[in-house]
């Protein structure tokens, strides 16, 4: 038996696993650290995988192939009319922008037939999905203007790559060469005005394919109640259309974004998209790592100053027309920042268009190479250029930005401060103002503080950790400090400016977790608010009232069952640096709460019961 593959895999893996956490350790995306991964164990490194970077490719696109799938299933009909302004405009625009004077520099400056630049200019316009909306999910921007823009320009390219592809073969300069990797196309020698007309049938196939079959058979399996047979189904569907796809010399990576089209409205579609969920993470993981050992080093070092001076070039040429396509949508500086420089790269369709023209001899090999170089280069450094704008480029526009907007004077003082007005922050507001306290609101996110102006809220656009602002809300004269902003890095500085400059503000602060609550214990604070700790203990309540328990009781538990847990955290906070102390004390900790709910179950409480005290029920702890 060939151990080949089992090396490969143990091999992927590795890297993966030692290189990822060293990534996020120094506060890098996961992106770079799969990119750095298959760099190191790529053939231009220490050459643990063979020198076939276009099989390294086709092995890794799978995860792509799963994203694309997924995509394609969360394209609701209504969703897409919804965003159509966006995804057809700024689509367009983009792809037509960006191509445009890509063609236009490479016919003035090089020596290219038009063939040729009209591939290559498609090619390096498509921006990365994988990359974008990985990083998208890792920031938590997917709901922000500038995620819903991203998805909006990635969308329309994903579905240009289906004509783009369908009119290549009809730019073909000669007789294609066949190679090993066009074996499994069955229209290579055909005439160019065939190929495509094959194309597109198979497209259409897939559409009624997927309507009039697959839906019918799905409807069969989920009657055998079988989970493994309905994920079985669920690969078989996508593995099927991809190798269809390429049967026909596309994408398989289209193919499988053809069919989450078609099974976007079926009653299917999120059992569909929980059974590839998991292989999806997985397999894109691989595909970065597989865009890192297809890194042609030795291209770079024969011409280095063509690679790198193109790859800037390319960069520029994307972030500049993102750039003023955001300003013709009207966005703010510190969002369209972000969006021109997080689709300035080239894309993965880029190797599938590349490959596809190179099979049909419109490319010539080495130029092809040179230009899948540039590609991977421009993907490996869009996390470096994220990373530079939110240092230093975003900071200095966000400032210049406040300063202009008119709503940074504040004209009120009120007793209550809240800084951040997000779904958490907002929850707050809406309480208070019902019961009529009024609260000066602070955000920094200017688009969301448009759109809350127009549902009504008076909110002010600020950065709450700049003192002067701090001052401009009254934090010298307010009582509380509501401090719900999304990220704890920026919750944990404005703590931190509060403490030292307005040592007598009641600060309530949010905090995602137990980790963040020890660094704002740190600080002195006292009144921490835990999202995962509440809203567990609630479903825990529901969960005893559902089993039969009463719901008074059950909700008393419940409330007794915070106050032991953040009584206990104050103890673990001092402790967490020493491992072993920590763990022993955790442990203590939680033998002792488990102790105590028991024996709150055989308490007589009477009317004037004062559970729900937490002063009360402070001193029986301490007692």
């Amino acid at each position: 038996m060939d151990n080949g593959f089992f090396i490969q895999a143990i091999i992927y893996l590795t890297s993966a696993v030692v290189c990822v956490p060293i990534a996020k350790k120094l506060g890098l995306s996961s992106i770079l650290g799969y990119l750095f991964a298959g760099i190191v164990i790529g053939p231009f490194v220490l050459g643990f995988i063979g020198s076939e970077g276009e099989d390294i490719m086709h092995f890794a696109e799978f995860g792509v192939v799963m994203m694309l799938f997924l995509i394609g299933l969360e394209l609701d009909p209504y969703k897409f009319w919804k965003m159509r302004k966006f995804i057809l405009g700024m689509g367009s625009m983009q792809l037509i922008g960006t191509g445009v004077s890509i063609f236009i520099l490479c016919q003035l400056f090089l020596d290219w037939n038009w063939q040729t630049t009209v591939v290559i200019a498609l090619a390096l316009s498509l921006s990365s999905t994988a990359i974008v909306l990985q990083t998208l999910k890792e920031k938590g921007l997917s709901q922000t203007s500038m995620g819903r823009a991203s998805f909006s320009v990635l969308l329309f390219q994903d579905i240009a790559v289906i004509p783009i592809l369908a009119i290549i073969p009809l730019m073909m300069s000669g007789q294609a060469i066949p190679d090993d990797d066009l074996k499994s196309s069955l229209i290579i020698d055909l005439p160019g005005w065939i190929q495509t007309l094959i194309v597109l049938a198979a497209i259409i196939a897939v559409y009624f394919a997927g309507k009039y079959i697959v839906v019918p058979l799905l409807h069969i399996v989920a009657k055998t109640r079988l989970q493994e047979l309905f994920t079985a189904s669920a690969l078989l569907l996508v593995m099927a259309v991809s190798y269809l796809m390429q049967l026909v010399g596309l994408s398989p990576a289209l193919g499988a974004f053809m069919a989450g089209v078609v099974l976007a409205n079926s009653e299917f579609r999120h059992e569909l998209e929980g059974d590839i969920a998991p292989f999806k993470g997985l397999l894109l993981g691989l595909f970065f790592i597989g865009v890192g050992a297809s890194i042609n080093f030795k291209l770079i070092i024969d011409d280095p100053a063509y690679i790198l001076i193109f790859g800037a070039i390319l960069t520029a040429i994307k972030f500049f027309v993102l750039f003023g396509i955001g300003k013709f949508y009207k966005k703010s500086n510190d969002q369209n920042l972000l969006f021109s420089f997080g689709l300035s790269q080239a894309g993965e369709f880029g190797f599938v268009i590349l490959s596809f023209s190179t099979q049909l001899n419109i490319l010539p090999n080495i130029l092809a190479n040179q230009m899948m170089a540039i590609i991977a280069l421009s993907m490996v450094s869009t996390p470096f250029l994220l990373l530079i704008n939110e240092k230093w480029i975003d900071p200095f526009f966000g400032v210049k930005e406040k300063v202009k907007k008119p709503h940074d004077i504040i004209d009120e003082n009120n007793e209550v401060i809240i800084a951040g007005f997000g779904h958490f922050g907002s929850t707050i507001g809406r309480l208070l103002k019902a019961n009529g306290v009024q609260a000066t609101i602070l955000d920094h996110d200017s688009d969301r503080v448009d759109l809350l102006r127009k549902m009504g809220f008076k909110v002010y656009y600020g950065d709450a950790t700049r003192l002067e602002l701090l001052k401009a809300a009254g934090a010298e004269n307010a009582k509380i400090f509501i401090a719900a902003i999304d990220n704890p890095e920026v919750n944990l500085s404005v703590v931190e400016l509060l403490r030292k400059h307005f040592p007598h503000l009641n600060i309530l602060t949010r905090a995602r977790n137990r980790v963040d609550a020890y660094e704002l214990i740190d600080h002195g604070v006292d009144k921490i608010y835990r999202e995962t700790l509440y809203t567990a203990v609630h479903l825990g309540v529901d969960a005893l009232t559902q089993l039969g328990h009463r719901k008074y009781s059950a909700t008393r538990q419940g409330q007794r069952f915070i106050k032991y847990d953040e009584a206990a955290i104050r103890k673990l906070a001092s402790k967490r640096h020493d491992k072993m102390a920590y763990l022993a004390t955790v442990k203590d900790e939680l033998e002792m709460q488990e102790q105590l709910l028991k024996n709150d179950l055989h308490i007589n409480f009477s009317a004037s019961d004062h559970a729900w005290d937490s002063e009360h029920l402070k001193k029986q702890i301490t007692e």
